[in-house]
């Protein structure tokens, strides 16, 4: 598999010349170890298992970091939670930085021993799926465009981005949607798809999944993952999601939690600064990745994909994770919310930081016409109060397009 530079390369190798342990937390087949190993090629691994005790190292922590002196990257680290108070004594001990790069899948369990055990001495970073410009590029991924958003000249400095090279098995916006951004499934033709998916369900219900909680009906679960797919980009409906598999409320309110604790679901709260207001106070939700969701909705192909009826959904899904994959990069990251007036008016993303706002719609079309832009006009007009920055609508757009009011059209493959 050709190793493809991510954006969290530069933070994290920062972060390794300051703390002596550094956690990052992501999904099963994100990339963390492979990123890991790129950043410290020196260093030894070892993956733990859940069921097999890898080096003694549940039985004998000590004798097991006696055998692999640091630097060492430790995979999977919630499978051997014993473990992470020898890390914390000898990191004491000898506070060099960079000893100990852990890698996790089950962010609860996780943070509260680390936060519990190793607070001051380690760095927690989270690594999502590729992006699109981790997925068409081979070196040099900068922070991309989502900086710019904040600059003062912020309009003219996205005009001058290019678009992003196609890859040759994704040279469409529906061919992307379609393909995801599993780093391990970049190079493989389009028909192997399928059963990667399969087994990347299998292994995540019977494994993941029943580490985190008891889940009597796995196959029930497996439906549940697909009906959130479904419901990727839209506000979360706790009783809705229990009515349609026959669960309770509070069944489907824990399984959701479950899929945000495995790194399949993230959520983006609401914004507004004032209660008063008839705003919503639903957070949104998205799945993971357009690919994963895309298999679970049994869609066959990229052609498929455009006529049906996600299609929408699953583009405002890979813009919004884009952002965020960008944004984590940042030293100073914006804070991510939507908004949605009782009467309609929403824009699907509001980006906050140093007291400006970014309103950012997403429009899968190749057309951006006026209208497209009402949401972000009617989120100014309703926040009079507020510093507003440049508005964004990213779409299919062959290139950056001035919409007027400070709003630009860009192209949703921008470098």
């Amino acid at each position: 598999m050709k190793y493809r530079q991510r954006h969290l390369e530069g933070k994290l190798a920062q972060l390794r010349r300051v703390v002596p342990v550094v956690l990052v937390l992501g999904a099963r087949q994100a990339g963390k170890s492979t990123l890991l190993s790129h950043i410290a090629p020196e260093a030894a691994r070892v993956v733990f298992d859940p069921v097999i005790d890898v080096g003694n190292a549940r039985q004998d922590p000590e004798l097991f970091l006696d055998q692999y002196p640091p630097p060492v990257i430790l995979d999977e680290i919630q499978y051997v939670p014993d473990l992470l108070a020898v890390i914390k004594r000898r990191a004491d001990e000898d506070c060099r930085p960079g000893q100990y790069l852990l890698t996790g899948s089950q962010n609860p369990m996780l943070l509260e021993s680390v936060s519990e055990s190793m607070a001051g001495r380690a760095a927690v970073l989270d690594l999502h799926f590729l992006s699109l410009a981790e997925r068409c590029r081979m070196a040099d991924t900068d922070r991309g465009w989502v900086e710019d958003l904040f600059e003062t000249d912020a309009a003219a400095r996205l005009v001058r981005r290019e678009r992003l090279p196609p890859r040759d098995l994704e040279t469409t916006l529906s061919a992307r949607l379609w393909r995801g951004g599993f780093p391990g499934h970049l190079d493989h033709d389009d028909e192997l798809l399928p059963d990667l998916f399969s087994s990347y369900m299998r292994t995540y219900v019977e494994r993941d999944v029943r580490r985190v909680a008891a889940v009597d009906d796995p196959s029930l679960f497996a439906r549940f993952v697909g009906l959130c797919a479904a419901r990727s980009a839209q506000e979360i409906n706790h009783s809705q999601l229990g009515r349609e598999l026959g669960i309770t409320y509070h069944t489907a309110q824990r399984w959701l939690a479950i899929l945000r604790a495995t790194f399949q679901w993230l959520e983006v709260p609401p914004f507004s600064n004032n209660p008063a207001k008839r705003v919503s106070k639903r957070s949104k939700g998205y799945f993971a990745d357009t690919g994963f969701a895309a298999w679970t909705q049994r869609i066959s192909s990229p052609a498929a994909l455009m006529s049906n009826p996600v299609q929408g959904a699953l583009f405002e899904t890979h813009m919004v994770l884009d952002i965020l994959r960008q944004a984590q990069a940042i030293p100073y990251p914006p804070r991510l919310h939507h908004w949605r007036q009782h009467s309609g008016a929403e824009v699907d993303l509001v980006l906050e930081r140093d007291g400006v706002l970014v309103a950012v719609e997403a429009k899968s079309g190749a057309r951006v016409l006026r209208g497209d832009t009402r949401g972000i006009r009617a989120f100014r007009e309703n926040h009079p109060e507020q510093s507003h920055g440049i508005g964004v609508v990213v779409a299919a757009v062959p290139a950056p397009v001035l919409l007027g009011d400070d709003i630009v059209a860009l192209p949703y493959d921008i470098a």
